[in-house]
């Protein structure tokens, strides 16, 4: 019973609940740019440069049995053992654009925090030490409470 209460009390403290979301929520974020990427980007990069597919950019190991073939996925139906080099490029923009929002997060994240983090400013002092008997005394005082000597 002690394992489960101190599972527990591990899975419960607060940092182990925010990377909890963390992982979450950046998983979701991760599907939203492969998305992003392979939806919205690369057609549009694709059609600029002349209709290119890039998930079906390959090259073939063995190109006698690819010829005519110009899918990857018709390749690799073929036994076709095959470099896909276009799926690289879209997973390697999708890491670039993932890297690039997160750097963004964690720059205004730290913008914030140095903000907070301000220095407060100075505090007038509201005592001072008598000048005979170095006792602690408001700075407003003429006379010292404790030696009873006249202050200038």
């Amino acid at each position: 019973m002690s394992i489960f209460k101190e599972f527990k009390a591990f899975a419960m403290r607060g940092n182990v609940v925010d990377m909890a979301v963390g992982v979450i929520i950046g998983g979701a974020f991760g599907k939203i740019i492969t998305s992003m990427v392979g939806d919205l980007l690369m057609p549009v990069i694709g059609k600029m440069l002349g209709g290119v597919d890039f998930k079906d950019l390959y090259i073939s190991l063995d190109p006698a049995k690819t010829e005519g073939i110009h899918s990857l996925a018709k390749a690799r139906e073929a036994g076709v053992a095959v470099i896909a080099y276009g799926q690289f490029l879209n997973v390697l923009i999708d890491f670039i654009i993932v890297a690039l929002c997160i750097f963004v997060m964690v720059k205004a994240m730290n913008t914030l925090t140095a903000m907070s983090k301000a220095p407060a400013p100075p505090v007038e002092p509201t005592t001072k030490n008598c000048p005979h008997c170095l006792s602690e005394i408001p700075i407003k005082a003429t006379k010292c409470a404790h030696c009873t000597s006249a202050l200038a």
